[in-house]
Formats: C-alpha cells, structure tokens, sequence
C-alpha cells in the first residue's frame, strides 16, 4: 500500500492524491512513467520524480526512518505491509500521571514472542533502547496522546521510525472506544482474571505490589501488559486488511 500513496509528496494531500488515481496514476511507478500529468507543472514533475525514486531506494534497503517524516500520521499505516515483519507492538503502565511519575512496566511484542521490563527488576533503559532500535515500525494504542509523549519526556529511547496508533486507525473504520471495548467486537478474549481490569486497575496493581512484595499483583499486572500487546497485532491485521480493501476500491 505504501507504493499507492502520493502523500509522500510536497504539497500532495489526499485530495490531490485522489486526483492522480482518478488520472489512471496508481502508483509510484506508474507517476514516473507518465510523460505529462495534469495539474502537475514540468518542472514539478521531474521534482516528484526523484523525489519517488528516492523512496523506491528507501524501501529496498528497508529504510522505514525515511519515511518519518513524509508520512501525515494517519497514513503511516501504509508501511506496515512492507514492514509487518519489523513491527514492535508496545504498550507501557505507569505509577501515576504527574511530572513524577514513572515507567512500572513496558511490554514489547514482536509478532512471535513478548517481552516485559519492570521497574526495579529488569527495566536497563539502555537495554531497552538497543531492544527498540531492532524495529522499523512502533504500533501502540492511543500511543500518540500517551506512551510514546510519557517516554519521551523522561527518557531517550525510541528509534526514529514512523510510529501507528491504532486507536486513530479503528476510528477510520466505525471502531471507537477503549482497547477492550474494540477487543470484544473482534471477539478476543482474555483470562477470566484480567479480562476485568482496566488501566486504573494496573495502577493499583502496582501499589499492591510495592507495598505487600506479593510476586501474585506484579504477575497480574505483567499479564494484563501482555495481553495489550498481543493483541495489538490482531486488531492492527485487521485494520491493514481492511483500509487496504477500501483503497484498492477506489483506486480501482
């Protein structure tokens, strides 16, 4: 999908994206190609043109930091079928929401296996960088307004590569709420347990942990991070399938 986009280019939104699709132009390749594209001056077209080539390169040596920049936030969804394979799914809890206040744990997924760092046990942020640099893509929910602004503010870890937030991408679709809310109309379910916890729950979770030592709360807690993030990748397959549909439609 990432090679049907034309707002990549200066100036080009999805108006005059839609235009070019419109003109028979559905991709990179076919762009370049095109001798003469109206409402495209000459010298602005051999502008896009290197401009696309140096896109093409990006892509085939796998360069998603090219991109960062490039993308509007709502259309770096586009990459993930080129990157699928280089995707963190991230999700973090906190000990509260002030200028104090701290990572407790941050859960990764990679498509095959999670990995969890908590404060005071495993968390090495310098560790955790170098785990994050391992990635093309970031997927969160809601990450936009909350983990990655929380990060940021307090730590530098994240990689420059575009990031999704699912939470944006669902709503394109009809899909609104909370994760667990979107989580039922796509019939995933969790353990008995913690299908009944929310993000103010994590939080007393922690507290209870740090303040009885019981291992049982931190497990509990580890568990609903895992969770989020695992499922991250369900919803996250669908909305690509999906958006991708719609597109090839109107393209068509």
């Amino acid at each position: 999908m990432i090679q049907q986009t034309f707002q990549i280019l200066e100036r080009v939104g999805e108006k005059k994206e839609q235009n070019l699709w419109q003109q028979g132009i559905p991709d990179w390749d076919a762009f370049i190609q095109k001798q003469a594209i109206k409402g495209v001056p000459e010298e602005k077209k051999a502008y896009f043109n290197r401009q696309l080539h140096y896109s093409k390169k990006a892509l085939f040596n796998q360069d998603s930091s090219y991109f960062l920049n490039k993308l509007p936030s709502t259309e770096t969804w586009r990459l993930y079928g080129v990157f699928r394979e280089e995707t963190v799914f991230l999700d973090i809890e906190t000990d509260g929401l002030g200028a104090d206040a701290d990572i407790t744990v941050i859960g990764l997924f990679n498509g095959l296996e999670t990995k969890s760092m908590i404060k005071g046990i495993n968390l090495d942020y310098q560790v955790l960088k170098h785990e994050l640099s391992k990635y093309k893509l970031i997927v969160t929910f809601n990450g936009a307004s909350f983990d990655l602004p929380f990060i940021r503010k307090r730590y530098d870890i994240l990689p420059p590569v575009p990031h999704i937030d699912l939470r944006h991408l669902c709503a394109r679709l009809g899909l609104t709420g909370g994760l667990k809310e979107i989580e039922k109309r796509f019939n995933i379910n969790r353990s008995r347990i913690i299908e009944k916890f929310s993000g103010g729950d994590a939080l007393t979770l922690w507290k209870m942990y740090r303040a009885t030592g019981d291992d049982y709360y931190l497990k509990l807690l580890v568990e609903y991070n895992e969770e989020d993030v695992i499922n991250l990748k369900k919803i996250m397959n669908h909305c690509y399938g999906e958006l991708s549909k719609k597109l090839k439609l109107y393209i068509a």
